[in-house]
C-alpha cells in the first residue's frame, strides 16, 4: 500500500542518540553515547519505601491510580513550586506550573503553542540533539548561535534576533548539553535584556543544574525575570529517576495554560504515580542526601575521563572540564570527521556521539560528546582507550 504521509515527514530521521541506543543491548558494549544517569545512582530503596507507604494508604491510592488533572497531582504542583526555589525562583506559584512527562515534553509544548511552519528558533551551536529533532517535526527551522567558553556569544545572539526573528531562544545556560558549559551570571542578565528589548521568549531548559559537583551555584534566567519572557523547564529524571517521566514547566499563566490545552491532546495528563513518587520524594526531604551521595560519584567518573583522555587521546583533542552534568565535549585540532570513526567504535564495543549532530547545521564535524555518567571507571579507562587507538588509527 502507498501511504500518504504529512509532509513534516519529509526529510525526517531518527535521533541520532535514540539510533545508537539499538546498539547498548549488547552487555559488552561501553558506552559513551546515551544521557543516562549511573544505575547505582538510583534511589531504589527510598523509591521501594515510599511506593510501599502509598499503597498502605488504599483510599489514596485509587485516586493516583484513576484519572488525573491534566495541570498535575496537586501535591507536586506544590511541591514543584517549592523545589524551583532552590534555582532562585522566589515566585513561583501553583497555578504557573504544569507537570510535564520529561523535561523534552515542555520542549514539544512549547513547540506546539509557538510554532507555524517555517518559523524560526535560535539555539545554542551545540545545543541538545532532541531539541532539533523537535524543530524538525514541527517544520521550523533552528539557526546556531555562536558559542564560547562562558557560552552563548550574547553579540551573535542579538543580531540573529534582528535577522530571524525568532518565535523563542532555546538555551540550556547550566551544565549544559552536550559542553557541560555554564553560563555567568552577567550573560543571563543580558541574554534576558536582550530577549525582553526584541520581545522574545527565553525557553530555559534545567535538567541537570542540581548536579553541581564544583564552584559556585548561579540563579536561573528565570529567577531574573518580572516580565514574564521566560519559560523555565526542569525534570526529575537526573535526579530521582528517568523512568518515572516527570518534570516540571514553569512560566507566565497565559503560556502555562496554552501549553496545558496542548498537553491535553497529547497524553491527558503526566502518571499520577510517577507524580505521586516524585513529590514524596521531594516532601521526604530526601534530595539533599542522595545528592550528598551521587555527586562524589560523578565527579570521580569526571576525573577518570579526563585522566583516560589525557592519557590516551590523540595531542591535539582539546575537551571540556565541566563543574557538574553528565556529559564533556571535545573538538580535534586537526579537523578530523568523528562520524567516519564511528562504526569502528561500534564494532570495537564503544559508542559516543558524533558532535556534528548538536549543531543546528550539522557542520561541525570534528567533535564529540561522551558521557561520563554511567560507565563505571574500569569502563571510563578501557573505552578512551580503545577511543584514543582509533582515532591516532592504531585500530
Amino acid at each position: 500500500m502507498n501511504y500518504n504521509f504529512s509532509d513534516r515527514m519529509n526529510g525526517l530521521q531518527a535521533n541520532a542518540i535514540r539510533e545508537i541506543f539499538k546498539y547498548l543491548s549488547d552487555p559488552s558494549m561501553i558506552s559513551f553515547a546515551g544521557g543516562m544517569p549511573s544505575g547505582d545512582a538510583f534511589p531504589v530503596e527510598i523509591l521501594r519505601g515510599i511506593c510501599e507507604e502509598l499503597f498502605k494508604d488504599k483510599d489514596g491510592i485509587r485516586g493516583i491510580l484513576q484519572y488525573g488533572s491534566t495541570e498535575g497531582y496537586a501535591p507536586l504542583r506544590e511541591s514543584a513550586a517549592e523545589f524551583v526555589k532552590r534555582v532562585g525562583i522566589a515566585d513561583a506559584r501553583v497555578e504557573n506550573t504544569l507537570i510535564i512527562t520529561g523535561g523534552q515534553q515542555g520542549i514539544d509544548l512549547a513547540c506546539k503553542i509557538f510554532l507555524n511552519k517555517g518559523d524560526c528558533v535560535l539555539v545554542e551551536d551545540p545545543t541538545y540533539i532532541a531539541v532539533l529533532h523537535i524543530l524538525k517535526t514541527y517544520e521550523a527551522k533552528a539557526y546556531g548561535v555562536r558559542s564560547g567558553r562562558d557560552g552563548i556569544d550574547t553579540d551573535d545572539l542579538e543580531e540573529k534576533i534582528k535577522k530571524y526573528r525568532p518565535k523563542f531562544i532555546y538555551l540550556v545556560p547550566t551544565f549544559g548539553n552536550p559542553t557541560g558549559k555554564t553560563y555567568p551570571i552577567e550573560k543571563r542578565k543580558k541574554i534576558l535584556d536582550t530577549a525582553v528589548k526584541h520581545g522574545v521568549v527565553v525557553f530555559e531548559d534545567d535538567p541537570y543544574s542540581h548536579l553541581r559537583f564544583g564552584g559556585d551555584a548561579v540563579p536561573s534566567i528565570k529567577s531574573l525575570d518580572s516580565t514574564g519572557a521566560v519559560i523555565y523547564n526542569t525534570s526529575f529524571s537526573k535526579i530521582i529517576s528517568p523512568g518515572l517521566r516527570c518534570g516540571a514547566c514553569i512560566a507566565d499563566g497565559e503560556i502555562i495554560s496554552k501549553m496545558t490545552l496542548c498537553k491535553q491532546a497529547t497524553d491527558v495528563h503526566t502518571p499520577t504515580l510517577s507524580q505521586a513518587i516524585a513529590d514524596a520524594f521531594l516532601r521526604g526531604g530526601f534530595l539533599d542526601g542522595h545528592l550528598e551521595k551521587i555527586l562524589p560519584v560523578y565527579l570521580g567518573k569526571k576525573k577518570l575521563m579526563r585522566a583516560a583522555i589525557e592519557k590516551y587521546m590523540p595531542a591535539d583533542f582539546k575537551c571540556t572540564d565541566p563543574n557538574g552534568g553528565l556529559f564533556i565535549f571535545g573538538e580535534f585540532g586537526s579537523g578530523i570527521n568523528t562520524a567516519d570513526y564511528f562504526m569502528k567504535a561500534l564494532k570495537n564495543k564503544v559508542a559516543y556521539v558524533n558532535g556534528a549532530d548538536f549543531f543546528a547545521a550539522g557542520d561541525v564535524f570534528s567533535t564529540v560528546r561522551l558521557n561520563f555518567s554511567n560507565g563505571s571507571g574500569a569502563q571510563i579507562e578501557s573505552g578512551i582507550k580503545v577511543l584514543g587507538k582509533i582515532f591516532k588509527g592504531e585500530i
